[in-house]
Order: structure tokens, then sequence, then C-alpha cells
């Protein structure tokens, strides 16, 4: 049976560990087609339960989290039009609940990781605020005053946008009174629904383009490479948040709120601290009626622990805070017709059926397609070309179908069944029993794939080579001028002959080659993820690549790891977050004659960083595994704390294993630890190693 079809109560392990890699590889496909290439395949709703799904089976399963799971993908990577600048503290997303019983969970999660009293539970205090749906920023102020301001980007750098944000009216350039060192503030940047509708009324009447919804609207003012033509939009700013911070300037984040205030911000005045989790639900009515009436897009409420020090013992599960959430509002509707269906091929083989619609406006965007999955799913909703489908989108998102409506007296056309054969080359297609996904057999030999894979190849993600994006990558494979990996980098042998080509020119072509140049130098986890090896997203390439070090070690080891039941085999598999499945395909990879041939051409080329293990004092780079009973923390609480000083945590005791914390009634790992000669420490000795205070 298809994994994807079993509640998560139902699944055993091995059903798991299949549709975890399965979530892991469709939800970053999802991200990039939002992030990266501007063209999301379905709703917000959709999305979260596809995340929802992913983390319950994690809940369940512990020891099968994946290091590419969806719990550590955040943002997208930062455009080369603006300059680069890293975050001093990490500007990570939040998760998402849609009802009562699931913000319920929320707090229970809490609760358990802290270890709490009911009493406790209770008492606990959150900051309620609307979630606007605009573009989130980071100011950072030297000595009180504004220096710089970056857009989210990935997380960890985003785009240097300091110049237009200095035409903000709402960011202060100077901050009042008593200030740290240094701060970065975090913010949303907006556009109120009257300056939307003004904006585009005026690209309109000078025949430009105008925006889908005010949050685009506001990304595009605020991304002009002339600062003139940002301080024409009116845009406008909340303060909700803080990033780093030399010294401490609250206790808890509603007096961080009233010291924005202090400085000169603006913080949303609708925020309301709560004095507990009944208040919750309450609040968020009460904001979805004022919604219509409010001069600004909301699309729901964030809640966040009062408490600044519970927050940071709560720190972060992968790419969200554990001591935040975003309560969404439903999903918006709307009815149309199904024109037809349509199979795409991408990179990996996959053929995904996309619904083309009859354009429909939901929620004041014009949807005119939608994607179906796979053939369970249109089984499972008994989809077909011609019916009257009713659709829903949730956010600035391509819809979903979510079902067929009735139609008395119409005969509807035959049910859609995949191909037997790829749409791209011909080749035959097959689906492997217990994933949904049917694929083409023709690997590199079909067009789609090698077109699919260059273009993820040099995404922004992998190489990022300012220049070749899809329409370039299809040009130049046409004309046969890159095949293959190390074609990109001959392009420079072929200038003259691009600069001739339509629509390029002797400038167009020198700048691409300038940033082909720029690139034949790459860190080891970018080039990993490049190789587009599936099941291997960008956290498991920096996994990988932590582990082994460089290129030249990780690739003798997989060549090594060909032999089941080798050395570099086993290395390979007790790599937390590295599954059967995923170890199955990176080995396969290096197995491929042909992907050895690619690599040697690539490597003529390039060069590729070693990855240098981070440095952070003495548990930078250790292995700790945690056994028995813990008594002044939880497992949780424990692993996190370990994992935020630098350290790795495995659940198993080897050779590898730098030190085992032993809680009580410590079995038989302690025992291992023993025999192995391993460093042991207590609870007591494991809190003075991590800096917490004696309990």
């Amino acid at each position: 049976m298809d994994t994807a079809q079993i509640p998560v109560a139902q699944l055993d392990a091995a059903q798991a560990e299949t549709e975890l890699a399965r979530l892991s590889v469709l939800i970053a496909r999802l991200n990039h087609a939002y992030h990266t290439q501007d063209a999301p395949e379905v709703s917000d709703a959709e999305f979260d339960a596809l995340r929802k799904r992913n983390e319950d089976i994690e809940q369940r399963f512990p020891t099968l989290i994946r290091m590419d799971s969806p719990r550590f993908q955040v943002g997208a990577a930062v455009d080369n039009t603006f300059k680069k600048h890293r975050h001093l503290a990490p500007m990570l997303s939040l998760d998402n609940v849609f009802d009562q019983a699931e913000f319920e969970d929320f707090v229970k999660r809490i609760v358990r990781f802290l270890g709490l009293s009911p009493e406790q539970a209770t008492a606990l205090a959150f900051v309620a605020e609307p979630k606007i749906d605009g573009l989130s920023i980071s100011l950072t102020y030297e000595n009180g005053r504004f220096v710089r301001g970056t857009t989210r980007g990935d997380g960890t750098e985003g785009e240097d946008v300091t110049a237009n944000l200095k035409t903000l009216k709402d960011i202060p350039l100077r901050l009042k009174g008593n200030t740290p060192d240094l701060i970065e503030i975090r913010g949303e940047v907006f556009l109120g629904k009257k300056e939307f509708l003004a904006i585009n009324a005026a690209q309109e009447a000078l025949g430009e383009r105008t925006f889908a919804n005010p949050r685009n609207a506001a990304a595009g003012s605020l991304r002009q490479l002339d600062p003139k033509i940002t301080a024409k939009r009116p845009l406008a700013l909340f303060a909700y948040a803080m990033g780093f911070s030399s010294k401490p300037v609250a206790t808890s984040h509603w007096s961080y709120l009233e010291q924005l205030r202090a400085w000169g911000f603006t913080v949303n005045p609708l925020s309301t601290r709560l004095e507990g989790m009944a208040e919750a639900e309450p609040f968020f009515e009460k904001i979805a009626q004022e919604r219509a009436a409010l001069p600004y897009d909301i699309d729901g409420v964030v809640y966040k622990i009062d408490d600044l020090s519970l927050q940071e013992r709560l720190g972060f599960a992968g790419r969200a805070p554990r001591w935040a959430i975003a309560w969404k509002f439903p999903a918006e509707q709307a009815v149309t017709r199904l024109l037809s269906i349509e199979v795409q091929v991408g990179r990996t083989g996959a053929l995904t059926p996309v619904a083309h619609l009859e354009p429909v406006n939901v929620g004041g965007v014009i949807v005119a397609r939608a994607t179906l999955h796979n053939q369970d799913e249109i089984e499972r909703k008994d989809i077909r070309i011609g019916d009257l489908v009713q659709i829903q989108r949730a956010g600035d998102v391509i819809p979903q179908v979510m079902a067929v409506l009735p139609e008395e007296g119409r005969e509807r056309h035959a049910a859609f069944t995949m191909p037997t054969h790829c749409p791209a080359c011909g080749a035959s297609v097959e689906r492997i029993p217990g994933e949904a996904v049917t694929r083409c057999t023709g690997g590199l030999t079909c067009p789609a794939q090698v077109v699919e894979r260059l273009i993820h190849f040099v995404s922004r993600t992998a190489f990022d080579i300012d220049g070749l994006g899809e329409k370039s990558i299809n040009e130049f494979h046409d004309a046969e001028l890159v095949k293959a990996p190390g074609d990109i980098f001959r392009l420079p042998e072929h200038e003259s002959e691009i600069a001739k080509r339509e629509g390029w020119g002797t400038t167009s072509a020198r700048k691409l080659i300038n940033a082909i140049e720029q690139r034949r130098t790459i860190s080891f986890p970018r080039f990993i993820f490049a190789l587009g090896i599936r099941r291997v997203g960008e956290n498991n390439a920096r996994l990988l690549a932590r582990h082994y070090g460089s290129f030249s070690v990780w690739r003798e080891r997989m060549e090594a790891a060909r032999i089941v039941g080798s050395e570099a085999r086993q290395e390979l598999g007790e790599i937390t977050g590295i599954g059967t499945a995923t170890a199955d395909e990176i080995v396969g990879f290096f197995a491929e004659p042909h992907n050895q041939t690619t690599l040697d051409d690539l490597l003529r080329y390039v060069t590729i960083e070693d990855e240098v293990a981070q440095s952070g004092g003495k548990l930078s780079g250790k292995v700790i595994v945690f056994t028995g009973s813990l008594t002044t923390m939880t497992r949780p609480e424990a692993k996190a704390t370990a994992e935020r000083l630098g350290a790795k945590v495995t659940d198993s005791v080897s050779k590898k294993t730098d030190l085992v914390v032993l809680g009580a009634e410590a079995g038989s790992k302690a025992r291992k630890a023993q025999e192995l000669g391993i460093d042991t420490v207590d609870e007591a000795g494991w809190r003075e190693l991590a800096g917490l205070p004696s309990a």
C-alpha cells in the first residue's frame, strides 16, 4: 500500500522511514518552487498539512528524523542583485496551526519539553500579535545608529537593502535613550490595502505589470535598485522581535515591545498579553472578525511565550522556535472548470500531473493551474478533465483542488491515467512499490531530466550562477553548448558566439562569463547539493559535508561503501538523519560510471572548499550520547542544549562517541561506554560542562 495513504498511527517503522523520505523530497521541491522559482504548486493549507504529517511521524519515530527533514528547511537563497549579509542571529520561520486543538498540542509540547507541572502550564503567559502578510526584515543598530537592513533570505544571510529601508518613515535612523552597543531588531515591511490599489492603478496607467497582492507589491517596492522608487511607495513597518543583542534589554517579550516603542518604533497596537492559553482562541476570533476592516492584510495570529528565559530554554527545532506559533486563518475557496491535465517531468524523473484551470479570482489573485501530485491523489478525489472543481488557496500560492462538484445531466470524461511512456523522451515509466510517484526510466538520456538537473545545478542554493536560469539553460542545451555540468565552465570558450545570439549582446555575454568565473570555487555543502542526488537536500548536504570534511574523503568513502556490510557503509548509515533509502541513493550515485565521469570532468574546472568544523568551545564537534533518566531537565531540552553548543547528539554509543551523559538508571549504553573507554559524566557534570547553573 502507498505509504502516503496510511494514517500516521498505523505506520510501522519501515513504512515511516519511506514516508519521511517521500515527504522530505516533496516538501523540499515545494519550498524550491515557492521561494526560488516563484512558482508555488500548492496552497498554504496543503503545504502545512504535509509538514504536519511529517512532524507527526517524527514524533512517533524520533530515531528516524532525517537531517534533511522539512523541520530544518527555511526561506530561500538570496538574489545576487543585492549584496549579501549574514545575520548575527538566525532569522527563522514559524510553524503553523489552524485550530484550537492544534494550538493546544503546541502548548503541550512546550509543557513536555520544559517538564512543567499542570499549575505552571496553566499560568503560561503569551503575547499575541496579528500576523502581517508582508516581508520580514532585520535592522542592525550600532550604538543606537541604524547601519544595516537585510531581508530574511535563507535565514542565515539576506539581501542588504539598507538604502531602501532608510526611506521608510517607520524606521528610526537613531534610537531614543539607552541602547545596546549592537542589536538586531526584526519587523515586517508591508503595504496597506488602499496603498496597494493606488500603486496597481498607477502601474496599469503606465502600461506596466501590476502586483498580485499587497505582499508582492511590498517586496517589489523594497527590492528596487533605485531607492528613489522605494521612497515613492508608501511602505510601513511593524517591529515585533529581537535577533542578536550585545546585552539584555528585557525579561519578557511584552516589555521588549514596550522598549521598541520607547526607541521610536511602531508596534502593532492590536498586540496583546494573554494570561494563559485559555485566552488564545477568543483573541483569535476577535482578530478574525476585525480582519476585513483592518487597513492592512493579515493571515493569522502569532502567539509567543512571554517569558524570555523560557524562550531561551525552549530554543529552536530546526527551522522554527519552540516558543512561538502562527495560528492561521482558513483558506479561501472558489469554483472553476478543469480544462486539461498536463504531465510534467522533473529532474529526478518524477512525473507530476498539473491541472490547467479556467482562470478564477481567489482572494484577489487570478489562478489558472494546480498540481495534482500523483495518480493516487487523482483517483482518491476522482478528478477528471471537464469537471467543475472546488479550489482552495491560502496565501500567495497556486491552489489545491479540494473536490469535484456534481453536475446533473453532464457526461463526464474518462478517468485520467498516467502515461506509460515519458512525455519528454518516450522511455517507459515505472512506479516503485511503496512510492506514490511515477518516474521516467530514461535517466540522463531524458532531455527533461538533463535540463532540470542542469537548472538545479546552477540554482541559487547550488552553484548560484547569475544569468544562468531556466531560460538560458534550455537555450544553451538546445544549441548543444551545455549537455553536462562541465560544459557550463567551458562556456567562456564560446563568449563571442553567445554574444551574437538573439537577446544577448557583448555586455550580457561578458556578464555571464564573469558570473561563471566567480563560481569556480564552491563550498563543499553547496557542491553536494548541486549534484542533485535524490533524497539529498540542503540539510543532508551540510550534514555529509560536516561529517566527511572534504570531497576527496567523501568520494573515497562512498566508493568503499558500495560493499554492503563494509565499515564505510556502516559509517554512512550511522550518521544521524541519513536513513537507509538516502544511503542507498548516495552509494548508487557513486556506483554509476556516468556520474564518475561527470565528476572527473567537473573537477577539472571547479575547486571545492573543505568544510571547516565550527569552533565554539569544548563541545564543538563532540559526539554526545544521553542515557538514563534526567531529573533537572527533559531529554529533548538536554539534546537541544548540546546541539546549540555545537555538539552532535546520537542515540548509539560507538568508537566515534566522545562523551556519554549518564542519567539515573543508565544501562547498556553506560556499560558499552566503559568497555570502549569513553568519557562519561553524570547530570551535574553535564550541566557544568554546558555552562548551565547548578540545579
